[in-house]
Protein backbone atom coordinates (compact mmCIF):
# COMPACT_ATOMS: atom_id res chain seq x y z
CA UNK A 1 0.00 0.00 0.00
CA UNK A 2 1.14 3.93 -0.30
CA UNK A 3 0.74 5.85 1.94
CA UNK A 4 -0.05 9.71 1.27
CA UNK A 5 -0.19 12.74 3.80
CA UNK A 6 -3.23 15.03 2.85
CA UNK A 7 -2.72 17.52 5.48
CA UNK A 8 0.32 19.59 5.64
CA UNK A 9 1.70 23.43 6.40
CA UNK A 10 5.04 24.55 5.73
CA UNK A 11 7.21 27.79 6.39
CA UNK A 12 7.24 30.11 5.37
CA UNK A 13 4.00 29.82 3.08
CA UNK A 14 1.55 28.96 6.59
CA UNK A 15 2.07 31.72 9.00
CA UNK A 16 2.01 29.10 11.95
CA UNK A 17 3.80 26.33 10.40
CA UNK A 18 7.35 25.63 12.59
CA UNK A 19 8.61 23.34 10.08
CA UNK A 20 10.42 24.03 6.74
CA UNK A 21 10.04 22.30 3.00
CA UNK A 22 13.47 20.16 3.26
CA UNK A 23 12.77 19.13 7.24
CA UNK A 24 9.03 17.89 6.16
CA UNK A 25 9.71 16.06 2.67
CA UNK A 26 13.01 14.67 4.77
CA UNK A 27 10.77 13.18 7.36
CA UNK A 28 8.26 12.36 5.47
CA UNK A 29 10.66 10.35 3.32
CA UNK A 30 12.18 8.88 6.23
CA UNK A 31 8.98 7.27 6.94
CA UNK A 32 8.83 5.59 3.41
CA UNK A 33 5.52 7.88 2.47
CA UNK A 34 4.67 7.95 -1.62
CA UNK A 35 3.60 11.40 -1.77
CA UNK A 36 2.40 14.34 0.12
CA UNK A 37 0.17 17.29 -0.72
CA UNK A 38 0.86 20.54 0.08
CA UNK A 39 -2.30 22.29 1.88
CA UNK A 40 -0.73 25.70 3.32
CA UNK A 41 -3.43 28.56 4.23
CA UNK A 42 -4.82 30.26 0.85
CA UNK A 43 -4.35 33.76 0.87
CA UNK A 44 -7.76 33.94 2.60
CA UNK A 45 -6.50 32.55 5.89
CA UNK A 46 -3.09 32.00 8.09
CA UNK A 47 -0.85 32.98 5.17
CA UNK A 48 2.87 34.28 5.70
CA UNK A 49 2.71 37.62 3.59
CA UNK A 50 0.63 40.94 3.43
CA UNK A 51 -2.60 40.55 2.41
CA UNK A 52 -3.42 43.59 0.98
CA UNK A 53 -0.54 43.36 -1.81
CA UNK A 54 -1.82 42.42 -5.12
CA UNK A 55 -3.40 38.95 -5.98
CA UNK A 56 -0.84 37.94 -8.51
CA UNK A 57 2.13 38.96 -5.52
CA UNK A 58 0.03 36.88 -3.00
CA UNK A 59 -0.23 33.58 -4.95
CA UNK A 60 3.33 33.58 -6.42
CA UNK A 61 4.52 33.91 -2.61
CA UNK A 62 1.54 31.50 -1.88
CA UNK A 63 3.17 28.56 -4.46
CA UNK A 64 6.57 29.02 -3.70
CA UNK A 65 6.91 26.27 -1.05
CA UNK A 66 5.20 23.89 -3.48
CA UNK A 67 7.28 24.92 -5.96
CA UNK A 68 10.01 23.97 -4.14
CA UNK A 69 8.85 20.96 -2.34
CA UNK A 70 8.40 19.66 -5.98
CA UNK A 71 12.29 20.13 -6.81
CA UNK A 72 13.57 18.84 -3.73
CA UNK A 73 10.83 15.95 -4.07
CA UNK A 74 12.89 14.71 -6.80
CA UNK A 75 15.48 14.62 -5.16
CA UNK A 76 14.04 12.24 -2.53
CA UNK A 77 11.99 10.20 -4.32
CA UNK A 78 8.91 11.06 -2.68
CA UNK A 79 6.00 12.79 -5.06
CA UNK A 80 4.87 16.10 -4.29
CA UNK A 81 1.15 17.08 -4.90
CA UNK A 82 -0.73 20.35 -4.67
CA UNK A 83 -3.35 21.43 -2.69
CA UNK A 84 -5.33 24.30 -0.76
CA UNK A 85 -6.34 25.02 2.44
CA UNK A 86 -9.01 27.93 2.32
CA UNK A 87 -11.04 29.17 5.22
CA UNK A 88 -13.90 31.23 6.16
CA UNK A 89 -13.55 32.34 9.80
CA UNK A 90 -12.39 29.58 10.93
CA UNK A 91 -14.15 27.12 9.08
CA UNK A 92 -11.46 25.37 6.75
CA UNK A 93 -11.68 23.33 3.54
CA UNK A 94 -9.39 21.25 1.93
CA UNK A 95 -9.63 21.69 -2.35
CA UNK A 96 -7.69 19.67 -4.50
CA UNK A 97 -7.42 18.71 -8.12
CA UNK A 98 -6.96 22.26 -9.44
CA UNK A 99 -3.45 23.72 -10.19
CA UNK A 100 -2.06 26.57 -9.07
CA UNK A 101 -2.34 28.40 -12.95
CA UNK A 102 -5.93 27.79 -12.13
CA UNK A 103 -5.49 29.88 -9.36
CA UNK A 104 -3.92 32.53 -11.12
CA UNK A 105 -5.92 32.67 -13.85
CA UNK A 106 -8.74 32.97 -11.53
CA UNK A 107 -8.68 36.72 -9.22
CA UNK A 108 -12.20 36.92 -9.06
CA UNK A 109 -12.36 34.04 -6.66
CA UNK A 110 -10.51 36.45 -3.91
CA UNK A 111 -13.75 38.04 -3.42
CA UNK A 112 -16.55 35.73 -3.81
CA UNK A 113 -18.55 34.45 -0.85
CA UNK A 114 -17.61 31.33 0.15
CA UNK A 115 -20.50 29.29 -0.40
CA UNK A 116 -20.89 30.38 -4.63
CA UNK A 117 -16.96 29.23 -4.35
CA UNK A 118 -17.21 26.34 -2.89
CA UNK A 119 -19.66 25.52 -5.87
CA UNK A 120 -17.19 26.58 -8.84
CA UNK A 121 -14.31 24.68 -7.41
CA UNK A 122 -16.55 21.46 -7.56
CA UNK A 123 -18.16 22.51 -11.03
CA UNK A 124 -14.37 22.28 -12.09
CA UNK A 125 -13.02 19.38 -11.01
CA UNK A 126 -11.98 20.06 -7.88
CA UNK A 127 -12.53 17.46 -4.57
CA UNK A 128 -13.31 19.33 -1.30
CA UNK A 129 -13.09 18.30 2.26
CA UNK A 130 -14.44 19.51 4.96
CA UNK A 131 -11.50 19.97 7.21
CA UNK A 132 -11.83 19.40 10.80
CA UNK A 133 -15.48 20.69 11.11
CA UNK A 134 -15.74 20.62 14.81
CA UNK A 135 -13.03 22.05 15.62
CA UNK A 136 -13.52 24.36 18.69
CA UNK A 137 -10.47 27.01 19.75
CA UNK A 138 -10.92 30.92 20.76
CA UNK A 139 -11.00 32.30 17.46
CA UNK A 140 -13.75 29.71 15.61
CA UNK A 141 -17.09 31.77 16.53
CA UNK A 142 -19.32 29.78 15.99
CA UNK A 143 -19.20 26.23 13.75
CA UNK A 144 -20.65 25.84 9.95
CA UNK A 145 -21.60 22.54 7.93
CA UNK A 146 -21.76 22.69 4.58
CA UNK A 147 -23.15 19.07 3.49
CA UNK A 148 -24.22 20.01 0.04
CA UNK A 149 -21.38 21.70 -1.17
CA UNK A 150 -18.69 19.43 -0.11
CA UNK A 151 -17.30 15.99 -1.15
CA UNK A 152 -15.91 14.49 2.00
CA UNK A 153 -14.96 15.29 5.61
CA UNK A 154 -11.98 14.77 7.53
CA UNK A 155 -12.86 12.46 9.98
CA UNK A 156 -9.96 11.87 11.46
CA UNK A 157 -7.39 14.96 12.00
CA UNK A 158 -4.14 13.96 13.89
CA UNK A 159 -4.81 17.36 15.81
CA UNK A 160 -8.03 17.36 16.82
CA UNK A 161 -9.87 15.73 19.70
CA UNK A 162 -11.39 11.97 19.71
CA UNK A 163 -14.63 14.29 20.67
CA UNK A 164 -14.34 16.35 17.55
CA UNK A 165 -13.16 13.46 15.18
CA UNK A 166 -16.28 11.33 16.25
CA UNK A 167 -18.76 13.86 15.37
CA UNK A 168 -16.98 14.97 12.22
CA UNK A 169 -17.38 10.91 11.36
CA UNK A 170 -21.23 11.29 12.09
CA UNK A 171 -21.74 14.30 10.00
CA UNK A 172 -19.85 12.03 7.24
CA UNK A 173 -22.08 9.29 7.46
CA UNK A 174 -25.57 11.09 7.89
CA UNK A 175 -24.82 13.22 5.25
CA UNK A 176 -22.98 10.37 2.87
CA UNK A 177 -19.92 12.40 2.33
CA UNK A 178 -16.31 10.51 1.27
CA UNK A 179 -14.40 9.87 4.49
CA UNK A 180 -11.49 11.21 4.84
CA UNK A 181 -8.20 11.85 7.40
CA UNK A 182 -4.89 14.10 7.17
CA UNK A 183 -2.56 15.21 10.06
CA UNK A 184 -2.65 18.40 9.87
CA UNK A 185 0.95 18.96 10.16
CA UNK A 186 2.87 22.05 10.85
CA UNK A 187 5.56 20.58 12.81
CA UNK A 188 7.30 17.78 10.41
CA UNK A 189 8.71 14.99 12.89
CA UNK A 190 7.47 16.68 16.10
CA UNK A 191 3.65 15.54 15.09
CA UNK A 192 3.10 12.93 17.68
CA UNK A 193 0.45 11.13 15.57
CA UNK A 194 -0.03 11.04 11.86
CA UNK A 195 -3.15 9.98 9.09
CA UNK A 196 -3.68 10.37 5.84
CA UNK A 197 -4.88 7.78 3.06
CA UNK A 198 -3.52 4.67 1.38
CA UNK A 199 -3.39 3.46 -2.05
CA UNK A 200 -3.16 0.35 -3.46
CA UNK A 201 -1.47 1.52 -6.36
CA UNK A 202 0.28 4.92 -6.74
CA UNK A 203 -0.92 8.21 -7.34
CA UNK A 204 -0.19 9.92 -10.68
CA UNK A 205 -1.59 13.59 -10.03
CA UNK A 206 -4.01 15.41 -8.40
CA UNK A 207 -6.69 14.38 -11.07
CA UNK A 208 -5.79 10.59 -10.03
CA UNK A 209 -6.09 11.45 -6.34
CA UNK A 210 -9.57 13.00 -6.90
CA UNK A 211 -10.74 10.16 -9.14
CA UNK A 212 -9.72 7.52 -6.66
CA UNK A 213 -11.54 9.43 -3.53
CA UNK A 214 -14.64 9.84 -5.36
CA UNK A 215 -14.91 6.25 -6.29
CA UNK A 216 -13.83 5.07 -3.01
CA UNK A 217 -10.88 3.56 -3.86
CA UNK A 218 -8.33 4.61 -0.85
CA UNK A 219 -8.66 4.02 2.43
CA UNK A 220 -8.20 5.62 5.88
CA UNK A 221 -4.80 5.44 7.97
CA UNK A 222 -3.23 6.52 11.42
CA UNK A 223 -0.34 6.23 12.23
CA UNK A 224 1.68 6.82 15.85
CA UNK A 225 4.84 8.53 14.79
CA UNK A 226 7.90 6.89 15.34
CA UNK A 227 10.67 9.65 15.07
CA UNK A 228 9.14 11.34 17.94
CA UNK A 229 11.53 12.52 20.73
CA UNK A 230 14.37 10.24 18.81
Amino acid sequence: MFRYETHLHTAPVSRCAGASVERTLTFYSRLGYAGVFITNHFIDGNINIDRSLPYAEKLAFYRSDYDNAVKLGRELGISVFFGVEMTYDGTDFLVYGLSPEWYEAHPEIEGMKKSALLALLAENGALVIHAHPFHHNRFIDHIRLYPNLVHGVEIFNACRTPEANAMAELYAKHYGLIPFAGSDNHSAEERPMLAGMLSSEPIKDEADFVRRCKNGELEIFKLENPQKDQ
